[in-house]
């Protein structure tokens, strides 16, 4: 099963639950994890777990830790490194403009910003950065991580597994469900961008001495 150009199920199954850890973890606070499909990984592999494939009581507390330790990686990456990513270049694996739109929907929404932006994709990975670098109190972050990362890589995985242990033949309609698992979960984000307004391109200026309550 391809889903935007990736075979889901030979990934996971080749990955393991270390690969599938370090995508978790990557996605959740790295900058070469902005490509990858987070959300379809977590239903798929919660799905093969019920299928015998992997162990659920296994996968998802490791789905869970990998996202938590992930935005926490990401956070003290932002808070060590600081402004100064506004100011490097585009690469391969970074591009100015994803970390824009991060840090102005950021800017918008606050702390809840760590719990929305794991339903959505690049916002995923770069929020717990610019939490670090708007040096947001620690156990703020802390806590909307804690709870952002439970909904995400547990509440998938689990929805995964359950469907796939209930519904007959339910590999047939992975492709619909993911894709409207996806869909439903940029609908919340959706209603506050639209409410607040289409965030600009330009950059919001975040002042590092001043901590997030």
């Amino acid at each position: 099963m391809e889903f935007f150009g990736i075979d889901l199920i030979s990934l996971i199954k080749t990955a393991g639950y270390l690969g599938l850890f370090f995508i978790v973890f990557a996605e959740s606070g790295l900058f070469i994890g902005f490509f990858l499909p987070g959300d379809s990984l977590l239903f798929t592999a919660g799905f093969l777990a019920s299928q015998g494939y992997l162990n659920i009581w296994i996968l998802a507390p490791l789905m869970f830790v990998g996202a938590v330790l992930g935005d926490n990686f990401g956070y003290a990456f932002g808070a060590k490194v600081g402004p100064s990513l506004f100011n490097k270049e585009d690469s391969l694996l970074f591009h100015k403009d994803h970390l824009i739109k991060a840090n102005n929907f950021y800017a918008k929404h606050g702390p809840k910003t760590i719990v929305m932006a794991r339903f959505l994709p690049i916002v995923r990975t770069f929020a717990p950065i610019l939490a670090g670098v708007g040096k947001m109190e620690y156990k703020t972050f802390f806590f909307y991580n804690i709870l952002g990362g439970a909904l995400w890589s547990l509440g998938i995985t689990w929805l995964g597994y359950i469907l796939g242990s209930i519904v007959p033949d339910i590999d047939k309609y992975l492709l619909p469900i993911i894709a409207g698992i996806i869909f439903v979960s940029f609908l919340p984000t959706v209603y506050h961008v639209i409410k607040n307004r289409e965030c600009s391109t330009k950059p919001i200026g975040i002042d590092v001495d001043k901590k997030s309550k």
